[in-house]
């Protein structure tokens, strides 16, 4: 039977366990021993109910307030241990700020990718479409619907990456232009897109060339369409890259998939720069991909990436864009 005096003495020993927990963990053990469900209070608590009315009713008053007692000295002691633990953790952890940060570098797009969003975001700006194709490309698509005949040079293996078996037909895009064949075979007209993309020549890297590289065609098909239209849509595109006083003139040249066919050069820097090419799509390569050349005429140009940067920002050596180094990508900024 549990008396008061019991009561009282198992309040004292849980005063004096409770005071002499040193931690939160500590304290923890000790409020479980001497509150939990399996101290002499709880264990008192629950015999009531096999006592007297009277009894129960005295001694329950008695137990409630021992349990309170324990439960304040609890909370008075975890507020201590909590407040010296904090006291502790900033004393352990301060951070010296006299010491040097750590500063790691940012992330940043590689200066032709910066390029070909600011070419896109232009060419979105005027209504154009962007469309990509895959890198590996039938040869039919890449040549042959190109009107560029078995015997071109540029269908030998000095100029092409032919991918075995050769008799899969299947090459290394050499251009994007096999974009513009997907594009018009999959897209009535009017058609007005443009086509950025990574190409592939056999070519040796040095300061002007490399075997991997990036280009932006550009494609019109609709009903009307002339140079006029292909020379104003090369100006303000000049304008986008080189600045407000860049201007292009257009020399006559050959090309199997346009129709009458020039290089594209601009006025930089007090020089003419050789720029790409351009053209009005020969009506073959229209035919080719079904569309109507009674009803639709259209143009055609293609810029590179790699040599638009080196103008524009006067670089000289192409080693400088292929080879990664993080010191040249970091003077264009991260990029969007």
């Amino acid at each position: 039977m549990t008396s008061e005096s019991d009561l009282s003495a198992w309040v004292k020993e849980a005063k004096l366990a409770i005071t002499a927990a040193s931690d939160l963990e500590a304290l923890k053990l000790a409020r479980l021993a001497h509150s939990g469900d399996k101290s002499p209070i709880s264990l008192a608590s629950r015999a009531l109910g096999t006592m007297a009315p009277d009894d129960r009713a005295s001694l329950g008053k008695i137990i409630g307030e021992a349990k309170n007692q324990v439960a304040a000295l609890v909370a008075e002691r975890a507020s201590l241990l909590e407040a010296e633990r904090d006291a502790r953790v900033l004393l352990e952890e301060i951070v010296d700020i006299t010491l040097p940060a750590s500063r790691s570098t940012r992330g940043a797009l590689h200066p032709i990718t910066i390029l070909k969003n600011e070419i896109s975001d232009f060419f979105i700006a005027q209504g154009y479409g962007v469309a990509e194709g895959p890198e590996l490309e039938a040869e039919w698509l890449n040549f042959d619907a190109l009107n560029i005949p078995a015997d071109h040079p540029a269908r030998t293996m000095q100029d092409t990456f032919f991918v075995e078996p050769l008799d899969a037909r299947l090459v290394l895009r050499t251009h994007t232009s096999p974009v513009q064949i997907r594009t018009m075979l999959e897209q009535d007209p009017p058609i007005y897109v443009i086509c950025p993309g990574r190409t592939f020549r056999a070519d040796e890297l040095d300061a002007t060339h490399t075997p991997v590289f990036h280009q932006v065609e550009g494609l019109v098909v609709d009903k009307g369409i002339t140079m006029a239209h292909l020379k104003g849509t090369l100006d303000l595109f000049a304008r986008k890259m080189f600045g407000d006083e860049a201007i292009t003139r257009l020399r006559p040249s050959f090309f199997p998939f346009t129709e009458p066919s020039a290089e594209v050069d601009v006025f930089f820097n007090g020089r003419w720069i050789e720029w790409g090419g351009c053209g009005m799509v020969n009506p073959k390569v229209l035919t080719a991909c079904g569309v109507d050349t009674e009803t639709y005429s259209g143009f055609a140009f293609g810029m590179g990436l790699e040599r638009t940067l080196m103008v524009r920002h006067g670089i000289s050596d192409m080693h400088d864009i292929v080879e990664g180094d993080i010191r040249f990508s970091q003077t264009f900024g991260v990029g969007l």
